[in-house]
């Protein structure tokens, strides 16, 4: 790597500081366009090219280490690179162009300055994309608020009235549950008290996914109803019918998963409350070894979450079930919401499906894709390439398979990574699960989740969960991202005046 053996101390001539970042520059330049020639084929949409461009100049540039450069870069006064995803040339020229004058370069061998246009020109097409996702920025709040919908949102117009009125600015609709006639009452809702409000608000269908679940489940006894660390549990294809009194035993939903697996490797269930490690494969099916819960144990119940963190599952990212819901979502949602996307080609499969169901010359939906897994993080920049180059795109971080997916420790680490590439293609994101969940459970949010929610004022949009404090939540999150940006705006602080003190 370029910068793998330098030092503060080499960097601290200012000469030697400027020729490393030419050189740097130069390389960018190279390796960028060199990841953007082998993506230009599936770019047909004229808005992203200049933002796919600055997501290649990124991906070249984060395969150095920056840390010598931003440190030797501070005492001259000079950006430390630490806002440069959102425009990667201009800030390296501004940079590059401002030193040269320190040292009284030959201005013939250094970059212009970029203009002022040229230097936020990323900040507009992140606006821009965002608001071909979610409609026109708001005049009091950047970020948008998103709510799922409860079933009483096909019942109760009042409720969804409320919402919208408080500042929820997408709703969505989980296709996971409820029919076509509770999802056309609840949009009809919405477009009901948009025209009483004035609010506009977008309508997100979420797509299923193949997402893997416990379904029947049967223990050795009938008066055991918690499963403990050390004990084991069979998962079969099918429904268990008969009492084994040395384990428990669980149907998974997608039985294909099973033949996928490997002895030594993980399981989660219950969004990681209860872990294991497959033991051995019999005939009956898959056999774990309980290696995490609590002392106490836990109950294990039917409908509840599996994950594989370190199994690379070869399912179909559409369902035949996603499918038959894509004859309604595709003409009726303003974006579609896709669960378990693990390549660019789980993204072509879905823009054909949509393409298949929509009349000629009708709007495309956007598309959002939920990152859930190791593979999707992995495969980000094809993924955002293949969808954004063809129609409005946006990522869902979805923190709670995700957090399984990779560990908790790297959640945080992941979270960040996932938001500067996003940033870099000026593609919007979505900060999702658990976002003030206790408030919306239970009246009373935790001081953790309050952190949580204004930090979430780094993302485009952010997604609340159904509950019975939904009402009041938004209104509050809508208080606190009003609050928050007269701070930060996305990595930036707003040094605005102080009033504390």
């Amino acid at each position: 790597m370029l910068t793998q053996s330098l030092d503060y101390n080499s960097l601290s001539d200012p000469q030697t500081l400027l020729n490393t970042l030419q050189d740097l520059r130069q390389v960018v330049i190279q390796q960028g366009d060199e990841i953007f020639n082998q993506w230009r084929s599936r770019i047909q949409r004229e808005a992203f090219l200049s933002s796919s461009l600055n997501l290649a100049y990124y991906l070249a540039l984060r395969r150095h280490d920056l840390r010598p450069l931003q440190t030797a870069l501070m005492p001259w006064g000079l950006s430390s690179l630490g806002r440069i995803e959102g425009r990667v040339l201009p800030n390296l020229d501004a940079v590059i162009a401002t030193l040269g004058l320190l040292c009284q370069a030959d201005p013939s061998s250094l970059p212009s300055h970029p203009p002022l246009t040229a230097f936020f020109e990323g900040d507009h097409q992140l606006q821009q994309h965002t608001e071909d996702i979610f409609g026109k920025t708001l005049s009091h709040r950047r970020v948008r608020i998103m709510v799922t919908l409860p079933t009483q949102a096909a019942s109760n117009y009042e409720f969804v009235r409320d919402l919208i009125q408080r500042g929820t600015d997408c709703v969505r609709i989980n296709c996971a549950h409820d029919t076509t006639a509770e999802w056309s009452a609840m949009i009809s809702h919405v477009r009901s008290a948009i025209a009483e409000t004035q609010h506009p608000c977008q309508i997100f269908m979420d797509l299923g996914g193949p997402k893997p679940r416990t379904e029947f489940v049967l223990a050795p006894d009938l008066d055991k109803r918690r499963i403990f660390r050390g004990e084991q549990l069979l998962l079969v294809r099918d429904k268990p019918t008969t009492i084994n009194p040395q384990y428990f035993q669980a149907s998974c939903s997608i039985p294909e998963v099973l033949a996928q697996l490997q002895v030594g490797a993980t399981v989660c269930i219950d969004d990681g409350h209860i872990t294991a490690r497959v033991e051995s494969i019999i005939a009956e099916g898959v056999l774990l070894k309980i290696t995490h819960a609590q002392i106490k144990g836990e109950k294990l119940l039917p409908d509840k979450g599996l994950n594989f963190p370190d199994t690379d599952l070869r399912l179909s990212a559409l369902t035949d079930q996603d499918r038959q819901d894509l004859d309604f979502v595709a003409t009726h949602a303003d974006i579609v919401g896709y669960s378990f996307v693990q390549e660019a080609a789980d993204i072509e499969l879905l823009q054909q499906e949509l393409q298949a169901r929509l009349p000629e010359n009708s709007p495309i939906p956007a598309i959002v894709a939920k990152i859930e897994t190791p593979q999707a993080v992995r495969n980000l920049p094809e993924l955002i390439v293949q969808a954004a180059g063809k129609q409005p795109f946006g990522v869902m971080i979805a923190r709670g398979d995700l957090a399984v997916e990779i560990g908790y420790q790297r959640l945080a680490e992941i979270q960040e990574e996932i938001l500067w590439l996003c940033e870099a293609a000026h593609v919007p994101v979505i900060w999702a699960t658990q976002v003030l969940e206790n408030l919306v459970k239970t009246g009373m949010p935790s001081r953790a989740e309050m952190t949580d929610a204004a930090m979430s004022e780094r993302a485009e949009c952010v997604m609340l969960n159904k509950g019975p404090f939904i009402v009041e939540a938004v209104t509050i999150l809508d208080d606190v991202l009003k609050r928050m940006q007269d701070h930060q705006l996305k990595k930036t602080p707003q040094l605005r005046a102080l009033h504390s003190w």
